[in-house]
């Protein structure tokens, strides 16, 4: 569910203002929707912040991509971190820790004053903190092995943010934390399983991300409508 709403956000992000894609053979610049685009559907930072009070977009950002690779990247991190996170801790758990940790890892992008910002990888790097808590909680040779594995994807990203330019590592390094502490709140299927309190958080989430993101495509329309 989570891997579609991010394609058809994307989408919708090309569709919005078409004459502005950016079709250049650079990789990283191929098919990347417009700045206006993103900021109408909820990019965040300290522009959409500070300047226009979209505090929500905290929230919505983890749903926006800029681009065909950033979006494949990330969906196939999801795709790949995403059943071993909902098999160790639940439906409501991980969706609860997904969303957390985007608005955690915005958050401290936001305090360290990046002005303008999108992705899911905010979010994974919540599952990836998880996956931490979870090696390192449960122990033994399994619980190792899966933490030895997830600290193999942190040096990854690590690499991978200092080798590349425009990856916001304030809000991979914020998410990364926020999915360790909402996973030892929360607690996983070995050690508590889920209950009501969990379901509430995750609905809460749920129809809160929903709103927004209803709310974003609402008022974009009606922007657009009222430029023709």
């Amino acid at each position: 569910m989570v891997i579609y709403v991010n394609i058809i956000i994307y989408l919708v992000s090309l569709f919005i203002n078409p004459s502005t894609l950016h079709l250049s053979m650079n990789p990283l610049l191929f098919l990347s929707p417009s700045d206006t685009s993103l900021f109408l559907l909820g990019a965040t930072g300290t522009l959409p912040i500070d300047q226009f009070g979209r505090w929500w977009t905290l929230i919505t950002a983890s749903y926006l991509h800029g681009g065909i690779l950033h979006l494949l990247f990330n969906m196939l991190a999801l795709y790949q971190l995403g059943p071993f996170v909902l098999l160790e801790y639940g439906n409501y758990r991980f969706f609860a820790i997904y969303t957390l940790s985007g608005i955690g890892g915005f958050f401290l992008s936001y305090l360290a004053r990046i002005p303008f910002t999108i992705g899911a990888s905010a979010s994974i790097c919540g599952l990836i903190g998880a996956i931490l808590y979870f090696g390192k909680s449960r122990g033994g040779l399994y619980g190792e092995s899966i933490y030895r594995q997830a600290l193999g994807w942190v040096v990854g990203l690590v690499l991978f943010g200092l080798m590349l330019p425009g990856i916001n590592n304030w809000a991979h390094g914020g998410g990364l934390v926020t999915g360790i502490a909402a996973s030892f709140l929360l607690g996983y299927e070995e050690k508590k399983r889920e209950n009501t309190l969990h379901r509430i958080i995750a609905w809460s989430c749920f129809l809160i991300t929903a709103i927004l993101i209803g709310w974003n495509l609402t008022t974009t329309g009606i922007f657009l409508l009222f430029l023709k």
